[in-house]
């Protein structure tokens, strides 16, 4: 481990971390004493049976304990919030399902299956009988997934590889932020340097390197987008840029509904963002130390829209829409769906409301989350992009 914590975590917890602190030492060591940090990112979360996805920690909080004072799990997602937002998505879905005269929905990184449950609610409510698949890498996600989804038995299955070929509607909701990325660093005498970790015989270290030694390619990329600022560091998402343009390879007629935190290119690398975007989430505290309890916490980087939009285009397909959370919500019919809730009591009401304000609200996740569709063959404008679409801004 890094550093001391306050945050309280049990002796087997603690037993893990050191279990999954040994294993990347290992890797360190397997690699001549220094890994990039897209390595290390990698096994802490995804180490089978170690890592924070590959092992059975609880990540995502209960719905009914989300307003709570002590939220179980390590953060919030938007479905764990309240039903309402998976409903309104069902309509951007079925929209999707419409155009392409199809009844598949693939959804990538399900999480408790929340977002699965109530899209099929709002989706059967439509009179549209989905055949769902989701593509899940944890293994106890699956499994809470496949106990919440039983009562759709037959219209949900799991998968182990993306399909060959799909058409219809893709959805993932904060899956591009999971995957590893590269870091970066400018040094005082113009270098780019790719930030790597060592194992200094008691705990990890940051260690740079310059990025033109070790990839010439990640050297130019960094050296693109980053302000020439020394002290200036950022990341680069090279494997979501990757599973996007590789969507384009099996997607072969419907669209891609991608929710996540990020920005736009130029505010992404705006110069007062100097530390970059990298945080990491456990028991519903952000901070940036990324070596404190491996395997306990999750890690995550902000999504650079602009890449993500340029490897639409390079994987062939078209950028259908890009704004807000809050605005692609509100065009979605979020409005109505609050209109049309009845049988709550007082309590019921109050949380309701309480996580849409959560949802769309500016100082929230309504302005940080944003909204991409991108697809192939299905023609804008889309009901989420109606009004206040941002691809201008990209």
């Amino acid at each position: 481990m890094h550093a001391e914590t306050s945050i309280p975590v049990s002796a087997d917890a603690v037993a893990h971390s050191q279990r999954v602190s040994a294993f990347l030492q290992l890797q360190i060591e397997n690699a001549g004493g220094w890994i990039p940090f897209s390595q290390w990112m990698h096994h802490a979360l995804y180490a089978p049976g170690l890592g924070y996805y590959a092992a059975g920690s609880t990540k995502l909080a209960e719905r009914p304990d989300v307003l709570a004072r002590a939220p179980a799990g390590d953060f919030v997602t938007a479905p764990q919030l309240t039903s309402l937002f998976g409903y309104t998505l069902a309509n951007q879905v079925a929209e999707i399902l419409r155009q392409t005269g199809t009844l598949n929905v693939l959804e990538f990184g399900a999480g408790s299956g929340a977002l699965a449950q109530d899209l099929l609610t709002a989706l059967d409510t439509l009179g549209i009988r989905v055949q769902y698949q989701i593509l899940e890498v944890s293994a106890d996600l699956k499994a809470r997934q496949k106990q919440l989804l039983a009562p759709w038995q037959g219209q949900v299955s799991w998968l182990d590889d993306r399909p060959a070929a799909f058409a219809g509607c893709v959805v993932a909701n904060e899956v591009l932020d999971a995957m590893p990325a590269e870091l970066f660093a400018w040094s005082h005498d113009h270098q780019v340097m790719q930030r790597g970790v060592r194992w200094d015989g008691r705990q990890f270290q940051w260690q740079d390197r310059p990025a033109a030694q070790v990839a010439l390619a990640l050297a130019q990329a960094a050296a693109a987008r980053m302000p020439a600022l020394p002290g200036y560091q950022s990341e680069i998402n090279l494997q979501a840029e990757a599973w996007v343009r590789d969507l384009g390879t099996w997607l072969t007629h419907g669209a891609a509904l991608l929710i996540d935190y990020g920005f736009p290119r130029h505010e992404f690398y705006h110069p007062q963002r100097h530390r970059g975007t990298m945080m990491c989430h456990i028991q519903h505290r952000a901070h940036d130390d990324a070596f404190l309890v491996p395997g306990l916490q999750d890690i995550t980087t902000h999504v650079d829209f602009t890449a993500i939009a340029d490897a639409a285009l390079a994987g062939g397909m078209n950028v259908l829409g890009y704004t807000s959370q809050a605005r692609f919500l509100i065009n979605a019919g979020l409005p109505g769906q609050l209109e049309r809730l009845t049988g709550q009591d007082a309590r019921q009401t109050a949380q309701t409301q309480a996580a849409v304000h959560k949802l769309v609200s500016e100082a929230e996740m309504g302005e940080l989350f944003k909204v991409m569709m991108i697809g192939r063959d299905v023609d804008p404008p889309l009901l989420g992009f109606a009004q206040g679409d941002r691809r201008g801004s990209l």
